[in-house]
């Protein structure tokens, strides 16, 4: 097996980033304000009603699941729309004659992707200090750790998405039909104790739950590693991107 050719990701990783905070009034400034508005309404309908969770308000409860939300629909939508235009007006075609090989410009993809998806987190993290008191640093490391996973589950799909599909309807009907029912339905918005209990085995097998979940208490700083958990949205993570690196790999579809 050849040596990777790291100037060639390099190259590549650099050429995304660049194209990502190039075009920051829709990819950083719109999300943002989209996600602000949802804060303040949802915070405004907590205080009126008086929603707590566990001793928190219910504006503590949803920021952490706005920033997962937000790196969701970043982490998906950057990298489908990056390789479908780039698949429509053919420049696609540049890299894949270039001299590297399939697995050298997927990975060079999914490492802009932790980078942009990092970047736009603490850039929320940021901005949501200002709508509540609480933010802890001791489990910085954990938080780290559940985006990294959030970025590349999600930007896998959105590489799938991208490979498979020259059309902007299907991606967008993945969006629609799939990420975003997932961000809004794995406990985003509500805790699972609301959940009658009958339903509730659709959370606990339900990675997106846990990485929620999982963030939302490092973030809280009242989180408590749990191997298992881990373990679990670990090996779902990973067979996503198996899935993406073989199908790139094999080229179905990935050339018009």
């Amino acid at each position: 097996m050849k040596n990777l050719n790291f100037y060639g990701i390099r190259t590549i990783f650099i050429f995304n980033i660049k194209i990502f905070f190039t075009e920051y009034q829709s990819t950083i400034i719109s999300p943002i304000v989209s996600t602000m508005l949802f804060v303040i309404v949802l915070s405004t309908i907590g205080k009126s009603f008086n929603i707590f969770f566990d001793g928190s308000s219910y504006t503590d409860f949803i920021i952490p699941g706005m920033i997962i939300i937000s790196i969701i629909q970043t982490s998906f939508q950057n990298i489908s729309e990056t390789i479908i235009n780039m698949k429509q007006i053919g420049s696609f075609n540049d890299f894949l004659s270039s001299p590297l090989s399939r697995i050298e410009i997927l990975t060079s993809f999914l490492f802009s992707s932790i980078f942009i998806g990092l970047s736009v987190a603490f850039i929320n993290i940021f901005l949501f200090s200002f709508f509540t008191d609480f933010y802890s640093f001791s489990s910085i490391l954990y938080q780290i750790l559940y985006l990294i996973f959030t970025i590349l589950l999600f930007s896998s799909i959105g590489a799938l998405t991208g490979f498979l599909t020259y059309s902007w309807d299907i991606q967008n009907s993945v969006s629609n039909f799939f990420i975003v029912p997932i961000s809004f339905l794995s406990g985003t918005f509500f805790s699972i104790n609301a959940v009658n209990v009958k339903w509730k085995f659709l959370f606990e097998y339900n990675p997106f739950y846990w990485l929620i979940k999982s963030f939302r208490e490092s973030y809280m700083g009242i989180y408590n590693f749990n191997f298992y958990n881990c373990v679990f949205i670990f090996i779902f993570v990973l067979i996503s991107v198996v899935i993406s690196y073989f199908i790139f790999h094999k080229g179905y579809k990935v050339i018009y």
